[in-house]
């Protein structure tokens, strides 16, 4: 599947400090996909990006449209809130 990221997706990992690279690891192989609401799809993993912390990190993904549209990118320490059991 191929992406197209976002003006808001881009100003949100300069922000908040989530380098590209760890963005595309996400969208290439994430640890899970959990449905959203709307059309929307978190493509999610846990991993360092960096700090010596793990985080979740999740790419909220439009993957109606083509290409599918990464519409914003967060980490969160909250891995319980969001993490999905089998």
């Amino acid at each position: 599947m191929t992406f197209e990221i976002s003006r808001h997706a881009r100003e949100e990992m300069e922000r908040r400090a989530i380098p590209l690279n760890i963005v595309e690891t996400v969208l290439q192989n994430p640890q899970q996909i959990v449905d959203e609401y709307g059309n929307k799809k978190a493509f999610q993993s846990i991993m360092d990006i960096g700090t010596g912390k793990d985080y979740l990190v999740r790419v909220i993904v439009n993957d109606t449209l083509d290409p599918a549209r990464v519409i914003t990118v967060y980490k969160t320490s909250k891995v319980k809130k969001y993490w999905r059991q089998p």
